[in-house]
Parts: C-alpha cells; structure tokens; sequence
C-alpha cells in the first residue's frame, strides 16, 4: 500500500458555515435566507428543529475564538452570511452585520488564527430566491457586489478565499434532488444552476483580485475524484462517497427524464 503523506506546507485547521453555528437569524438587521425559510417547511425536518439559534456564535463568537485558541487551531474557515450583510440579497449593506464578521477577524488575528473566508456557503437571502436564485444569471452579479462589501470590509487582515461552497452539492441536493435548501426539484434547469454558479465565481474573483491584488482564492469542490483518487491508493477499486453517490444519482435522474 502506497503511504500517503500531507506537504510541509498544508494546513488543518477547523470549519464552520454560517447557518450551522450562528444563530440570530433575524437579528440586528439580518434578512432571511433560503436556509431559514427550507427548514420551516412542514415535514422537511424530523424533529421541526432550526437554526434559529444553534451554537449561538453570533454572541459568542469571543468565547469560541478563545476555545480555539486553547485548542491550539491555528486556521479556520468559516462563512459570511450573505443575508446578514445584504438582508434583500442587494443594495443598501447591513452595517452592522459587516461590523459581527469584523470583530470576528480581528478576534481571530488577536489569538493567532489565520481566517480563511468562505463567501458563499448555501445560504443565499430568500429575496434573491424568490426572484429566481440561480437559475437567473443575475444572481452572479448580485453575488460579485456582496464579495465586493466583504472584501472591502475584511481584506486588510484576510489572505484566504474561498467563492463558493461545494458547487455540485448545491446543483444536485439543492436544485435535483431537493433535499436540501432551497428544495427545488428542476432537473432540466439543473445546468442552468451550474452555468450561473460558475459565472458568480468568476465573477467573484475578478472583484477579489481588483481589491486585492495577489490574494489566495479558489472555489471549495466537493470532492468525489480526490476520494476514489485516495481509495485507489489505498487499493479499493468502487467508490461510493457522498460526492460521488450525489453525481451518480443526478445523472441517471436527468437520463430518465430525458428517456436516454
């Protein structure tokens, strides 16, 4: 068996989303997003739990960065709200939304962790959705203004980019399959999702690097190729990651509706 061995220069650390761990949903100016909306939708969630609080991070954000510090991280990953900044999904910025991701940073910097900011983790605002989501090319460019605040706002002490959260996940779960939010069930529109996804990233990057000149930046994958690559090594010849089961599943749906 081939020994597998991570470079000098690869970093762990640990990573959160918005919606997993904030809480304060609808607080200080903070608009609704798809995920608030998804799970308050009879007999989505077994037990009919939201996010309205979780790890309430949003208040205790102070605490948590210390937690990590006794850990002993030294990076972390985590995502800004896009509601939270733009509560309609454009226009005028929630300043003090801005302000929660801020103090975040600066927490971070003071306790010696590297931030590493991820722009977009499936949290999309409800305005934004109900107008057409990602199946409107204009979301793109809704999605380059808001990287374009965040980065004005947090570019100074951030180094790390990451545009957007596992593209295939929310092409398939999100928009094929329709379990997970916003639930849609469209598999002809499927592409349609992927194509607006992959402009809003480039889009993205174009305001990245205008703003910030050499940044380290990437779009976060879901990963089936990278674990049958690893189980390949490791000499198991089937794969049957998550990643890999999302993309088997929505190509025979789409192949059944289109009778291939």
């Amino acid at each position: 068996m081939r020994e597998l061995a991570f470079p000098e220069d690869f970093r762990f650390g640990t990573a959160t989303s918005a919606y997993q761990i904030e809480g304060a949903w609808d607080r200080d100016g903070k608009g609704a997003s798809i995920w608030d909306r998804f799970v308050r939708r009879k007999g989505v969630i077994a037990d009919g739990t939201a996010g309205d609080v979780t790890a309430d991070h949003y208040h205790r954000f102070r605490e948590d960065v210390g937690l990590m510090q006794r850990l002993g991280y030294r990076n972390y990953r985590f995502s800004v709200s896009w509601p939270r900044v733009f509560p309609e999904g454009s226009g005028k910025v929630n300043q003090r939304g801005i302000d929660f991701y801020d103090a975040l940073v600066d927490a971070l910097s003071e306790n010696g962790i590297e931030p590493f900011v991820t722009l977009y983790h499936w949290d999309m605002p409800d305005s934004l959705e109900r107008q057409g989501g990602w199946y409107r090319r204009s979301t793109a460019d809704r999605f380059a203004d808001f990287t374009e605040a965040v980065v004005r706002s947090l570019g100074d002490r951030v180094t790390y980019w990451m545009t957007i959260n596992e593209p295939l996940v929310i092409m398939a779960e999100g928009h094929a399959l329709g379990t997970t939010a916003p639930g849609r069930k469209n598999l002809l529109r499927v592409c349609h999702v992927g194509h607006n996804l992959l402009l809003a990233h480039g889009k993205s990057l174009q305001r990245i690097r205008a703003l910030r000149p050499r940044p380290r930046r990437s779009a976060c994958a879901a990963m089936p190729r990278i674990l049958c690559r690893t189980r390949a090594l490791a000499g198991t010849e089937s794969c049957s990651c998550p990643g890999q089961v999302i993309a088997d599943k929505l190509l025979r749906s789409v192949l059944e509706v289109l009778d291939v």
